[in-house]
């Protein structure tokens, strides 16, 4: 009987099924790896917390700046934040007030 050889060349569908192998391999590596896969999800959790402390800390500046604003509206001022911009800002005293320097 004769023997047949065998072929050197790869089949066609095999070498479909290896390309696609190869391609799905690469998917998983990027759905593992990725900026978005699954070891990126502990960084994207403490990034998400660290921006939700800033976001209330940022929200109570806010609302310290919106009371401030609101008692300097020029129809009724509050008389002692008024008194302390002016020795802030333009050094300004009353005369039988005493001024301590901060060394």
């Amino acid at each position: 009987m004769p023997r047949r050889r065998s072929h050197l060349r790869l089949p066609r569908e095999s070498l479909t099924q290896t390309l696609a192998l190869v391609a799905l391999l690469l998917l998983g590596a990027v759905g593992i790896a990725g900026p978005s896969g699954l070891l990126a999800w502990g960084e994207n959790a403490r990034l998400l917390d660290q921006r939700q402390k800033e976001l209330v800390q940022l929200t109570l500046e806010r609302d310290r700046l919106k009371n401030r604003i609101d008692l300097l509206d020029p129809r009724h001022a509050d008389p002692d934040l008024v008194g302390e911009l002016l020795r802030s800002d333009l050094n300004v005293a009353h005369p039988d007030e005493l001024v301590i320097p901060i060394r």
